[in-house]
């Protein structure tokens, strides 16, 4: 009678390990075309915002790069030797950044500018800073979506959950909200199921788009339905070719956002 009991608690337990702890990644392997063309895409959203309003297509295209940057941020934690040194890389590039940011993007506050430089240097720089973090960048969702999934690979799910209920806490304050930390964990835990993980993510993303101002087949969608294509990218079953250096994929995100800081004051 034990045993009766005990045998399907031992298949769900199992089942969770292999859900939890993927082993290798049967979608799309090419990490490297996947982050380039996300870095594009990001950059023509950017430059859309800040340089070219007159031209609402770059930002619909510019829809396109949060979801290849959440497949990368999940392909990593199922990859990476040195979970670690992979989510410091990750935390220090949000922490360099979040200026640029606010600076690039104009996300800039009265606080920020609430201390003379002149009379307090120190004091200035300190208050510019953090009152950046008033509206995070992309970079703290990704932070905190790659901190829950590496603690699901560690198994250390009570964690993963307190991690979740924070992110779902201050999902005001996130870039995509908590939707954008639920596709980075549909991402990781389907990676080893692509047709399933095909079915889920589209079915999450239509539900995720719903809107107004963007009508498909009679049903109204908001500028986010132009994510798709990007899901749909990621489960084409293609082999490692792009190999990215590395002061590109951490160097980047802050350099636009420094040239866009500068062309926005002098143009």
């Amino acid at each position: 009678m034990n045993d009766a009991l005990l045998r399907p608690a031992m298949r769900l337990r199992n089942c969770a390990l292999r859900l939890t702890h993927p082993e290798t990644v049967r979608t799309n392997r090419d990490t490297g075309l996947i982050r380039l063309i996300a870095c594009v895409c990001m950059l023509i959203d950017h430059a859309g915002k800040m340089l070219f309003p007159q031209l609402p297509v770059m930002r619909l295209i510019g829809r396109l790069a949060f979801p290849l940057f959440a497949y990368g941020i999940a392909v990593g934690a199922v990859c990476t030797r040195d979970p670690l040194r992979y989510l410091s890389r990750v935390v220090l590039l949000a922490l360099v950044s979040q200026p640029l940011y606010a600076l690039g993007l104009a996300h800039e506050n009265s606080g920020m500018y609430a201390v003379s430089f002149f009379k307090q240097p120190l004091r200035a720089a300190a208050a510019f800073y953090l009152s950046s973090w008033q509206t995070p960048s992309i970079l703290l969702s990704l932070s905190l979506g790659l901190a829950i999934l590496l603690c699901l690979r560690h198994r250390q799910w009570v964690l993963a959950l307190g991690l979740y209920i924070l992110c779902e806490r201050i999902a005001s304050r996130l870039d995509y909200g908590i939707g954008g930390i639920r596709l980075m964990i549909m991402f990781y835990l389907l990676c080893e199921h692509p047709l399933l993980s095909l079915a889920a993510t589209v079915a999450y993303m239509l539900a995720w788009s719903k809107g107004v101002g963007y009508p498909i087949l009679g049903i109204e969608f908001g500028m986010r339905i132009y994510s798709l294509p990007a899901v749909l990218f990621v489960h084409l079953p293609l082999p490692r070719r792009v190999r990215l250096p590395r002061w590109f994929i951490y160097g980047f995100y802050p350099a636009h956002l420094a040239v866009l800081a500068v062309l926005c004051r002098i143009v």
